[in-house]
């Protein structure tokens, strides 16, 4: 069942409580990240539990609509269904198929070059590979962010640069 099925084509009232329910989910997850790498292990263990929730349900929703686009939920709803997928570190089958479906919609010009770069580098890090832009942070050293290990680094900026996303440099300077 996806959105293409005319028999369950999603309602604009459903549509509209998604893009709800998508936006309420990524604000929540802004509210504890925080929670994420604590020293609190209770701390830890709220932030694991409302990831796995939202992994479970975005699961739910690529079932029944695909990827949430922006043309499907509009442009909050859609960042906000990346940034879940992005933070389903602990479900590498949802994180794996969400990225599956926005390689598609990007392909057809429905989602971002840019997001996906993030979501791609961040399935192969989970995935304990190397990652192709950089865009995932293993930790601080001497004061500056190190990128978990990359695909030929040297070529790392011009990677970054064909799907918009800032030097390595830029964009570490943001964490300093």
């Amino acid at each position: 069942m996806t959105h293409d099925d005319p028999a369950h084509r999603p309602t604009e009232d459903e549509l509209a409580a998604l893009a709800v329910e998508l936006v309420g989910m990524a604000a929540e997850d802004n509210r504890t990240a925080h929670r994420a790498n604590s020293d609190d292990f209770a701390d830890q263990l709220v932030w694991r539990r409302l990831t796995a929730r939202h992994g479970d349900r975005l699961g739910e929703i690529m079932d029944r609509y695909g990827w949430p686009t922006a043309e499907l939920v509009g442009a909050e709803a859609a960042r906000s269904a990346w940034l879940l997928a992005q933070h389903a570190d602990r479900q590498l089958e949802v994180q794996r198929r969400a990225l599956r479906l926005m390689e598609g919609a990007v392909a057809e010009g429905a989602a971002g070059a840019r997001e996906l770069a993030f979501l791609r580098d961040r399935t192969l890090v989970n995935e304990g590979r190397r990652q192709v832009y950089g865009t995932q942070i293993a930790g601080v050293r001497d004061g500056a962010p190190v990128p978990w290990p990359c695909e030929e680094p040297e070529r790392m900026d011009e990677r970054r640069a064909e799907v918009g996303v800032p030097p390595f440099a830029e964009y570490v300077a943001q964490f300093a």
